[in-house]
């Protein structure tokens, strides 16, 4: 028994303290809300190290090729494309899937008195989505985790020591590079904790919600869960396919990060790991550190795929028939505004809230995602996470510098 306990990977170790999360979750659910504090303090673990993470590997990225900036400048616009593409199919599948199932007939709205705890529509606009990208202050982005502000200062920073003299360069660089890898040794002794903040976190959300949710909103749920399937396999494997990565190394590659973006619904929490294990797939760390905090700003493909599921869904439950043209209108509406949702506290609420004022839908029909939102934000985390990842593969591979001799498995 000894022996089997230690050859258990941490892969093993997740998917055990998952089952026993939803067992406690189930059995003992005023004893399972305590356990929240658990879950939490291993997210402020992983929160801790996210900026200095990001701010070491990019400014290594940038400046350490300092006479390639051009090639940074390409990078980014091929990244852009790429997401533009993927999150354009991911709108795409989701209002296919919300209008072939209809999970929203026959639903009956709360009484508007019960909106009063919903979140307040904000208008997301093109430009403040550009003035929220230059951070006031780093301090201030790093204290708030604002990856996108921390990706704009790391930017400036390296395009600013490229320009500084060879010694001020050369301090610069090897303190950034020991901070990297320091952090990405940090990254190794928090994720031995895993287990644990994956159990407590389980355990809250099925304690917290209970099991009972699932069948109140059965089709919701399975829509979503389809729908983001048939994305998985009809826009990210093929992708996979055209640029050669090979699926099932990359699936095992990323497997536990994807588990803990899951089981805990954190992005922030799965992302330093994710960085590590894309760097060990033969991706270079200088694109992993610039497209992968890039993608959690424009990459959202599982939350995006979310809001047009949601969105229609309440469309349906109001009794509201949309036409073609306005279920297009708010596909291209979506398209801008997932775009800020980085930024914007409770961002898929309050972005959905934001698209059913544009279109005149009720915000009482929030009230019904709100019951099921948790066990909805587990899957569309994990995709968003997938997505990231195999972005930084394919942007790896269009520039000719994805290792595949270095395709392994961190372990």
């Amino acid at each position: 028994m000894a022996s089997l306990i230690r050859r258990l990977s941490l892969t093993h170790w997740i998917l055990i303290s998952m089952g026993i999360g939803v067992g406690l979750g189930c059995w003992l659910p005023e004893f399972s809300l305590n356990l929240k504090l658990f879950s939490n303090v291993f997210l402020k673990l992983i929160k801790c190290l996210l900026v200095p993470l990001v701010f070491g590997t990019l400014v290594v990225g940038v400046a350490g090729h300092g006479g390639e900036l051009r090639t940074v400048g390409r990078l980014a616009l091929k990244a852009i494309v790429y997401f533009e593409v993927v999150t354009t199919l991911a709108l795409v599948i989701g209002l296919g899937a919300v209008n072939l199932t209809h999970p929203g007939d026959g639903m009956k709205l709360p009484p508007p008195a019960a909106s009063a705890d919903l979140p307040t529509a904000q208008k997301v606009t093109l430009a403040g989505i550009v003035e929220h990208i230059v951070p006031k202050s780093f301090f201030d982005a790093a204290a708030n985790n604002d990856v996108l502000q921390v990706v704009c200062f790391s930017l400036l920073f390296a395009i600013a020591m490229t320009q500084a003299p060879a010694p001020a360069r050369a301090t610069m660089l090897a303190f950034c590079d020991a901070l990297a890898e320091v952090m990405f040794k940090f990254v190794g002794l928090v994720m031995k904790l895993a287990p644990v903040g994956v159990g407590a976190a389980m355990a809250y959300t099925v304690a917290h919600s209970g099991l009972s949710v699932l069948l109140n909103l059965a089709k919701l749920v399975a829509t979503l869960y389809g729908a983001l399937i048939l994305f998985f396999l009809a826009v990210l494997v093929p992708a996979a396919w055209i640029c050669r990565i090979p699926v099932w190394r990359f699936l095992v590659c990323i497997r536990e990060p994807a588990l803990l973006a899951f089981s805990t619904t954190s992005s922030d929490a799965a992302m330093p790991d994710a960085m590590k294990r894309m760097i060990a797939f033969g991706v270079p760390k200088r694109i992993v550190s610039f497209v992968m905090p890039l993608g959690y700003s424009f990459n959202l493909d599982g939350s995006t795929l979310y809001l047009a599921v949601a969105s229609v869904f309440i469309a349906q439950a109001a009794h509201v028939d949309l036409s073609l043209g306005q279920q297009v209108s708010m596909m291209l509406t979506l398209m801008l505004t997932s775009k800020g949702m980085a930024g914007v506290p409770r961002a898929s609420q309050v972005i959905l809230a934001g698209t059913l004022v544009s279109f005149g839908l009720p915000l009482e029909g929030l009230i019904l995602i709100m019951g099921v939102d948790e066990l909805m934000d587990m899957p569309r985390t994990m995709v968003n996470l997938v997505g990231n990842c195999l972005a930084t593969a394919v942007m790896a591979q269009w520039e000719g510098e994805l290792d595949r001799t270095r395709m392994s498995d961190p372990g």
